[in-house]
């Protein structure tokens, strides 16, 4: 019975991230209250409050989502087999473009995301942390390998992820469009060059 009970508030929880989320997208976070959650899933505020203690606990779980496909998806490539060069390429590239398709396109969520930044809230903290560990993890394969040649790994994660910031940061992304700067590419390849073997 209990397990029954766990199914249930799993999906009922699920439900109300979905709908904050949309919901989210369509008005915004500032305009969207947990009256209008609770309005879409035909329930009670109260009940709504029942799995998230305030908007803001649910906004967190949202951004928690978002962030956690970018992290699974940098994790699948670094798991991948294969020579380290593309798939650094590959996770730097698809970082960037998971974070402009899902922050910077939409006006609405990329306010959600400014709010975050704003607060400094763990959740955002955490998945900067782990994208950082996820970064080493493929320069460790590349310094196993040969390809790179990186010491001290804690560092190197960290430069790369500082010279990657523009195409990172979802406010950066937005605030850098128009402005003058190296392309994606030129960056990474100058993020690769400072972790090449020297002659």
């Amino acid at each position: 019975m209990a397990l029954i009970s766990e199914h249930i508030e799993g999906d009922t929880r699920d439900r109300i991230l979905e709908v904050a989320e949309r919901l989210f997208r369509q008005i915004g976070y500032q305009k969207t209250t947990v009256g209008d959650i609770a309005k879409e899933l035909r329930m009670s505020p109260a009940n709504v409050y029942r799995f998230f203690e305030s908007k803001k606990a649910i906004h967190q779980a949202v951004a928690r989502s978002l962030m956690g496909e970018v992290e699974l998806e940098a994790q699948r490539i670094v798991a991948r087999p294969g020579p380290v060069l593309p798939r650094f390429r590959e996770l730097l590239t698809t970082i960037h473009r998971m974070n402009t398709e899902r922050y910077v396109g939409d006006n609405k969520l990329h306010e959600m995301v400014e709010i975050a930044m704003q607060e400094d809230w763990e959740v955002c903290v955490a998945h900067m942390e782990l994208i950082t560990t996820t970064i080493a993890q493929m320069i460790a394969q590349g310094a196993a390998s040969g390809e790179f040649a990186a010491p001290d790994l804690q560092l190197a994660s960290m430069c790369a992820c500082t010279a990657m910031m523009r195409f990172f940061h979802p406010q950066m992304i937005a605030q850098c469009t128009t402005k003058p700067g190296p392309t994606i590419d030129q960056m990474i390849d100058f993020v690769i060059a400072g972790l090449s073997p020297r002659p």
